[in-house]
């Protein structure tokens, strides 16, 4: 077997586990600081006297700079390598947070948000790609929805440090807690392992040949007596009418469509959260309290989606969790009672978090190795249009009678996502048996004569 292979056949071992949690920890450390901001924007926008147009700005920069971020990190992690680009990119968050708690004014602030975003945005694909690549064929989707749950993890963190850091030592302390990746990066340089299709792709193939006999040895399989390099890819140069070439133009829009929905609806319902509840009437404590409970159930959303991605596919348990989340969304909108905020906040958490962890799994899936990092990239870019885009759509709601409005929103766009993937799924449905109904006729036709 050449050297992939052997890396595909090898069984779940510690080694999977071991680097599921460091790349994990990343993760979490990424949502930590995208967490951050939404619980900072309550007390910072009071006492900087900001309007709600300079409050969404705040989160919208952060979002410019992850649109950014995705696409130079896709094409960067293809050709410098997956473990150089995940760790540097950490470094540049970390130290960018950091300095937002040093900010004097507005314009620092987004200045130092939009190299967090920048930062955070670039991390994702390669986490994504580095999971993809390691874990077994058999349990990658599980491996990648797992990795998505450290994003839960991530926001737990976030609404505990600001519940515990805010309210007695202000908003600086909480971005002053988000600088601890920079720590964590040189531990995850020393740690995590290359990617071995990258090395083989890069002309390494004698130090991937090392590392897979390295697991081999660690995994009690035998280790191959020669090296054998898998037959090497046309060079290309990556551009972006790649993805809009078949078979993939169809994959790219459905994939566009889809990263745009869910991160306009996730990070417009999320990021503006704790100060839509503040608007309602809740003090600050009881909003950091009610916001910490629907992140928990963020958590359970990751392990059901974990489980229906390989019992009843990506495609339906992708559909079936948006679908619900539009319900949820709608009925929060709605809710009159604390009771109700709770149930419906913690059930459109549950979906909405389910179907992030599917379409992690599913992405880099639909690309090939050599350029799957650069259109993960590209679809996260898209995504954050969406990013960019909620929380000034928020903030020009916002206001009386915003509340249910802004959630009558979010259920629509997330139910617009859900048809257009049913309505592609039927088309292409039809053309398959078109397509099988002409070759039937072909074939009897041919037979007449």
């Amino acid at each position: 077997m050449d050297i992939l292979s052997r890396l595909h056949a090898l069984p779940l071992s510690r080694f999977h586990y071991r680097l599921l949690a460091l790349i994990g920890l990343g993760w979490l450390f990424d949502a930590m600081d995208t967490g951050m901001v939404s619980f900072v924007l309550v007390t910072l926008a009071k006492e900087w006297g900001l309007s709600a147009q300079q409050s969404g700005w705040v989160v919208s920069i952060g979002f410019v700079g992850m649109a950014l971020g995705a696409v130079l990190s896709g094409w960067a992690a293809d050709r410098f390598g997956r473990r150089n680009v995940f760790a540097g990119t950490m470094v540049l968050y970390g130290a960018a947070t950091g300095l937002c708690a040093l900010s004097p004014n507005l314009a620092a602030l987004l200045f130092f948000r939009f190299w967090v975003g920048f930062g955070l945005g670039g991390q994702l694909p390669v986490a994504v790609s580095l999971v993809s690549e390691y874990a077994p064929p058999k349990v990658r989707g599980r491996f990648i929805v797992l990795l998505e749950s450290f994003w839960g993890l991530g926001w737990l963190a976030a609404a505990l440090a600001s519940y515990f850091l805010i309210p007695k030592f202000g908003w600086h302390s909480a971005f002053a807690a988000g600088s601890v990746p920079l720590l964590y990066a040189f531990a995850v340089w020393k740690r995590l392992p290359e990617s071995v299709p990258y090395l083989i792709a890069a002309g390494r193939a004698e130090e991937a040949h090392a590392l897979v006999c390295r697991l081999e040895a660690e995994s009690g399989v035998a280790q191959a007596a020669e090296m054998i390099v898998p037959a090497a890819q046309k060079k290309e140069k990556i551009r972006l009418a790649q993805l809009w070439r078949p078979p993939f133009a169809r994959r790219t829009l459905m994939l566009w469509l889809i990263w745009f929905g869910i991160v306009f609806s996730y990070y417009g319902i999320f990021t503006w959260l704790p100060k839509l509840l503040a608007g309602q009437g809740y003090s600050v404590v009881k909003t950091f309290e009610y916001v910490l409970v629907m992140i928990l159930a963020q958590l359970p959303g990751y392990f059901a989606a974990a489980v229906l991605v390989e019992k009843i596919g990506r495609k339906a348990t992708l559909a079936g969790f948006l679908g619900a989340c539009a319900v949820c969304a709608y009925c929060f909108g709605q809710s009159g009672s604390t009771l109700e905020i709770m149930l419906w906040g913690s059930l459109m958490s549950f979906f909405n978090l389910g179907a992030w962890g599917v379409l992690y799994t599913y992405t880099p899936e639909l690309y090939p190795v050599r350029f799957r990092a650069f259109g993960s990239g590209w679809a996260g870019a898209v995504g954050r249009i969406g990013g960019i885009v909620a929380p000034m759509v928020v903030a020009g709601m916002s206001g009386s009678g915003g509340f249910a409005r802004i959630f009558v929103m979010f259920a629509a766009v997330l139910a617009a996502v859900v048809v257009a993937q049913l309505c592609a799924a039927v088309s292409a449905w039809l053309l398959r048996e078109a397509f099988r109904a002409w070759r039937v006729r072909s074939a009897l036709a041919e037979g007449e004569f």
